[in-house]
């Protein structure tokens, strides 16, 4: 059966502001595109825009798909204005938290609070006995109270545990803070085993997605294999949600703790909408939690460099294990120190099969670095949202000096280094339009200035490319993905207006009315 998309603007990508007037699909392919004249003749079905515009499908090149479904069923700490009104959130979900639960919340930011400070393991413990665990927007920094700390048989005498650290106050006591690694002394006591747990999950990428193709997002790249039990657990909740429905199609990268016993047991997925990805590997923290890796101390903060997450010789060993499988690399990286590591390693076991290795986030550049990188079969995987997040409080925090390399989206594409974007959602808000503005304005809609590092500003074009044809660059599909082209995947995102029209404010109101997926409509929003 073909089917015929006309009547609206609709915008191949291939070249800034090239449009066609119709696009024919069979079988989840493009067949060809054309006029309408002509190609309504060999059409089975024909569907009218009614003067919506079409874009090649919105993939987000990084994202944690399970933890955006707990987001959205979890106390959201993102809005609190200060540690009192974080406090008073806590009270409030702890009135509504049945005793046998854990009491879990998202996304506070203490840079964003107007005293700055952080509330104490003693303030928890005085709202409620049970286990209390909140993570920082970034979720390399948790805060818990002294019952979850106790299930990860954490005590005053504890060690900090290697790539992390458990936070003490001045006098050397616990003050419920855990950095990175320490984190997961917590989160590995929480139980997950279970048919019950696997359907947990499998609810919540049903919330996860519907959510994602409400804004437009046809598919993702995903990071979920490595929290949640064993690798099988969000396994089988991916097969359950996407494999009989096939209405988003998924990346799943694979954190190096699982990679080996994945490939071991041939763990299966269900290409094109379950696909398997690149090793992930975290090499550092961020940059809110001051845990980012940089070749000098932070501004504030004179004796402090970061973290690494592994030694050289560790990093070195995972990377080997991922080319003996002939397969690329997904690093998180923040700090300037830390891509210097990988940029040392990854020249020395070059990817192989055309593949291509993904640097993830890049924040905190050098231009000795980016100059190396240009050299690289990479993959830099930007999240825009992050520079409208972050700053004001970075510039203190990296001091003037290093601003110039530093969320320099601009200065990667013109030195024709491939980027790709993303939200890191559940770090940012999942919606591509403020992630786009974000690139093109380098600051939040509505704010009255001119953008932070304005000279990184994006065109509207170039923004827009690296959510269709960054994301499929990142994957190595650019000749079957990103594009509205003869030959390429049916996935178009839909919005009911022109993203390349009006004011960027203007942008941000876009609504998605249609996300198709291998040519069916999986998301309509006048039938909602």
């Amino acid at each position: 059966m073909k089917q015929l998309w006309y009547g609206g603007t609709i915008y191949t990508m291939e070249k800034e502001h090239e449009t066609v007037e119709a696009v024919l699909v069979e079988d989840g392919k493009i067949a060809e595109t054309g006029s309408y004249a002509l190609l309504s003749k060999q059409a089975d079905d024909i569907i009218d825009l009614k003067g919506a515009v079409m874009y090649p499908g919105f993939v987000d090149s990084h994202l944690h798909m399970i933890y955006q479904g707990q987001k959205l069923t979890r106390l959201n700490l993102s809005e609190a204005k200060s540690s009192e009104e974080m406090l008073t959130m806590v009270k409030d979900a702890a009135r509504k938290t049945p005793a046998d639960q854990w009491l879990f919340g998202e996304g506070w930011n203490e840079n964003n609070f107007s005293d700055k400070r952080i509330p104490t393991i003693d303030q928890l413990d005085s709202i409620r006995k049970e286990p209390v665990l909140l993570t920082r927007v970034c979720h390399h920094v948790a805060l818990g109270n002294s019952t979850a700390f106790a299930a990860g048989n954490i005590s005053e005498s504890s060690l900090s545990p290697a790539g992390g650290e458990i936070g003490r106050d001045k006098n050397g006591k616990l003050n419920g803070l855990l950095f990175d690694q320490a984190m997961n002394l917590v989160t590995d006591a929480i139980p997950k085993e279970g048919e019950a747990y696997i359907e947990s999950l499998t609810e919540l990428l049903h919330l996860a997605i519907d959510d994602l193709l409400s804004y437009g997002l046809t598919g993702g790249h995903t990071e979920d294999l490595h929290y949640f039990g064993h690798y099988m657990n969000p396994l089988t909740a991916f097969h359950r949600v996407i494999s009989e429905k096939q209405h988003f199609k998924v990346h799943l990268l694979r954190h190096h703790a699982v990679f080996e016993e994945m490939m071991q047991e041939s763990a299966k997925f269900a290409e094109p909408f379950i696909e398997a990805g690149a090793m992930k590997i975290f090499v550092d923290g961020a940059l809110g939690g001051a845990t980012a890796a940089l070749s000098e101390p932070y501004k504030d903060q004179p004796t402090n460099k970061g973290l690494f997450i592994h030694t050289d010789k560790e990093f070195e060993q995972i990377v080997k294990v991922a080319r003996e499988h002939n397969e690329a690399i997904a690093v998180h990286i923040i700090g300037d120190a830390a891509a210097e590591l990988v940029l040392n390693v990854i020249e020395k076991y070059p990817v192989v099969n055309e593949k291509r290795d993904r640097l993830i986030h890049c924040c905190v550049l050098r231009k000795d670095l980016i100059e190396r990188m240009s050299h690289l079969p990479i993959v830099v995987d930007v999240q825009p949202a992050f520079v409208s997040s972050d700053f004001p409080w970075v510039k203190d925090r990296l001091g003037k000096s290093r601003l110039n390399y530093s969320y320099a989206w601009k200065t990667l594409l013109d030195q024709g280094i491939m980027c790709a974007a993303g939200t890191d959602a559940p770090i940012e808000d999942i919606n591509p339009l403020l992630t786009i503005y974000a690139a093109i304005e380098r600051k939040r809609p509505g704010e009255k200035h001119d953008g932070y590092i304005h000279e990184q500003k994006l065109t509207r074009f170039e923004a827009i490319r690296m959510y269709t044809i960054g994301s499929a660059e990142a994957i190595c599909k650019e000749h079957e993905r990103g594009m509205i082209k003869m030959g390429y995947d049916a996935d178009f995102s839909i919005f009911d207006r022109d993203l390349f029209a009006g004011t960027p404010e203007d942008m941000v109101k876009a609504n998605a009315v249609k996300t198709v997926v291998a040519g069916r409509i999986v998301f309509d929003r006048t039938k909602e």
